[in-house]
């Protein structure tokens, strides 16, 4: 029985083995999903950013020419 119980304790040892390579996959792989949404987070943000300050622009420029059109 010996060959058979090293037979057993070698196949456990595999499936663990391969188990943990799964979970670390797995745990990677939500890490670069992770990474992803936060880079298209800071994407965003920054169009916003860039919007607002488009829009202040516009309206200090529309300001400038209603306060020339009152001299």
């Amino acid at each position: 029985m010996g060959v058979f119980d090293n037979a057993k304790d070698a196949a456990e040892a595999t499936g663990k083995k391969i188990g943990d390579w799964a979970d670390d996959t797995k745990d990677r792989i939500g890490d670069r999903v992770d990474e992803a949404k936060a880079d298209a987070e800071v994407k965003r943000a920054e169009g916003d950013v860039k919007k607002a300050e488009a829009n202040r622009d516009a309206t200090e420029t529309k300001n400038e020419y209603k306060e020339n059109l009152r001299d």
